[in-house]
C-alpha cells in the first residue's frame, strides 16, 4: 500500500473587523505581495465605509451614504479579498496556545480557518448607566445605522442635548446648530475635549461654539433622563431639568477586547501590541481603535483616529509578512466643527509651555507645545499652512525655538530648511 504525504493549503489571514484599519491591513498585504487567502469579517451589514463624516458631512446632508464607501465592490473581487459582512465572531481557538493558526466560529455556526490573525475590531460607545437611559430619542453614534437613525430623529427635533464635549459630541452639536436647532452641550469636566487638547484650545472652542449659538455647560453632570416612552428632558445632578426632543451621548469609546482576551492578548484597555502591531504571539497583530501600542515617550497608549488606524494597519501588514517596517509616523488628528477646522499633530502630554501663533480672535491660529524647550505638538485652527509645516517639522525631528515661534513674519517652513 502506498501512502502520499499531503500538505494543507494555506488558510491565510483572517482579519476580524471591517473598518478602516481592517480594510487597510488587507489592502497593504496585497500591495506588499501576499498571495495567500485574506478574509475580512465585520458585524455590520455594510462593507467598509468612512466613519468621520457620520458626525459631520453625513449628518449635515452634504455627503450621501453611497459616498461613504471606502472601496467599490469590484475592488474586493479584483484584489482577491473575501469580505464577510453582518457576521459576528463568537469564539476563537488556536491550534497551539503559542501559535497563530487556528479557527474562528461565527454566530451563525460558520467555521473560518486561519494561519495568521488580525484584530481590527474597533470599539463601542460607552453607555450611560442612569435612570431613563433606555428611552427612545437617546442616541449613540458609531455606525452608519446609528447615523441614519439620528439624522432622521434630528429632522423632527427642536431642542437637542449633547451629553459629552468631545470631538464627536461637538461635531454633532455644530451640525445641529447649523440646522437651526436649540442645542445644549453638557460636559461633566471643567473644559471641552479634555482628553484630546490642551486647556488653551478648550477655552477657545467653548467660546467659539457659544458665539455660533450652541449653549455650552461645563461641570454639568447628568443624573438621569426624563420622559415616559420617549425622552423629553435631561436631569442634572443639581436637579435642573433641560428640555430635549433628542439626546446624543458621546462620552468615549470602549475597545472590543473580548475575543483577544479569550486567547490572552488583551487587557480591558485594549489589545496589547508593540510599536509594529505585533501581539506576544508571532503571526497575530492588531491595529486601529482597539490597539494599545507602545510609545517611546508615553508608554502604552491607545489612539482613536483614522490616520493612526491606517499607519498601524500598514505596520501590522509588514509585521505579518516579515517585511522591514516604514518609519514611525507622528500621530495626527482632525476635527471639523462648524467652520472651524482643527488639525493636530504630535501628543501634548507632558508639555510645559505653549506658544500661540496667529490671530486667536480671528479664529485662525496655531498652538505650539513644548517640553523642556523641545517642540512636541501642534494644534491649529483654520491655519493649514502652519499646521502642515509644523507636522513636517515634527516628522523630521527638527525644533522650532519657542522664543521665535509666535513671530508670524517667520514662516514655519523656515525652521525645516534650517
Amino acid at each position: 500500500m502506498t501512502t502520499f504525504a499531503t500538505t494543507r493549503p494555506p488558510a491565510g489571514t483572517l482579519i476580524i473587523g471591517a473598518g478602516q484599519a481592517g480594510l487597510q491591513l488587507a489592502t497593504s498585504l496585497r500591495e506588499f505581495g501576499d498571495t495567500h487567502p485574506i478574509t475580512v469579517i465585520g458585524g455590520e451589514s455594510h462593507p467598509p465605509y468612512q466613519r468621520p463624516p457620520l458626525s459631520k458631512a453625513f449628518l449635515s446632508g452634504t455627503v450621501s451614504r453611497d459616498e461613504l464607501a471606502l472601496r467599490g465592490s469590484d475592488f474586493y473581487t479584483n484584489s482577491d479579498i473575501t469580505m464577510i459582512c453582518g457576521e459576528w465572531i463568537e469564539a476563537l481557538e488556536l491550534d497551539d496556545p503559542e501559535g497563530s493558526a487556528g479557527h474562528a466560529l461565527t454566530a451563525s455556526g460558520r467555521k473560518l480557518e486561519f494561519d495568521r490573525l488580525a484584530f481590527t475590531v474597533g470599539g463601542t460607545p460607552r453607555r450611560m448607566n442612569a435612570p431613563g437611559a433606555n428611552l427612545a430619542g437617546i442616541h449613540y453614534l458609531r455606525t452608519l445605522d446609528d447615523a441614519v437613525a439620528l439624522k432622521d430623529d434630528l429632522r423632527r427635533a427642536t431642542r437637542v442635548v449633547v451629553v459629552g464635549g468631545g470631538f464627536v459630541g461637538l461635531e454633532i452639536a455644530a451640525a445641529a446648530t447649523a440646522q437651526g436647532k436649540d442645542v445644549t452641550v453638557l460636559e461633566a469636566q471643567d473644559r471641552l475635549m479634555s482628553r484630546a487638547v490642551a486647556p488653551a484650545m478648550s477655552s477657545f472652542y467653548s467660546e467659539a461654539h457659544a458665539r455660533r449659538g450652541t449653549h455650552i455647560r461645563l461641570g454639568a453632570a447628568v443624573a438621569g433622563f426624563r420622559g415616559s416612552d420617549r425622552v423629553d428632558g435631561v436631569e442634572l445632578a443639581d436637579g435642573e431639568i433641560i428640555d430635549a426632543d433628542v439626546v446624543i451621548v458621546g462620552i468615549g469609546l470602549l475597545p472590543h477586547t473580548e475575543l483577544a482576551r479569550s486567547i490572552g492578548l488583551a487587557s480591558e484597555h485594549g489589545v496589547i501590541v508593540d510599536e509594529l502591531g505585533n501581539t506576544r504571539i508571532r503571526g497575530i497583530v492588531a491595529a486601529g481603535d482597539c490597539a494599545v501600542s507602545a510609545h517611546p515617550t508615553h508608554g502604552q497608549i491607545r489612539l482613536e483616529s483614522v490616520p493612526n488606524a491606517i499607519a498601524q494597519a500598514k505596520a501590522a501588514a509588514s509585521a505579518l509578512l516579515g517585511r522591514e517596517p516604514g518609519g514611525q509616523s507622528v500621530p495626527w488628528f482632525w476635527s471639523d466643527q462648524a467652520d472651524l477646522k482643527l488639525q493636530m499633530a504630535g501628543l501634548t502630554m507632558g508639555y510645559d509651555q505653549v506658544v500661540l501663533r496667529g490671530d486667536v480672535d480671528g479664529e485662525q491660529f496655531a498652538a505650539l507645545y513644548y517640553r523642556d524647550g523641545r517642540f512636541i505638538a501642534v494644534e491649529a485652527v483654520n491655519a493649514s499652512r502652519d499646521y502642515m509645516a509644523a507636522r513636517r517639522i515634527l516628522e523630521a525631528g527638527v525644533n522650532i525655538p519657542p522664543e521665535t515661534a509666535a513671530d508670524t513674519e517667520i514662516p514655519l517652513k523656515t525652521y525645516l530648511v534650517r
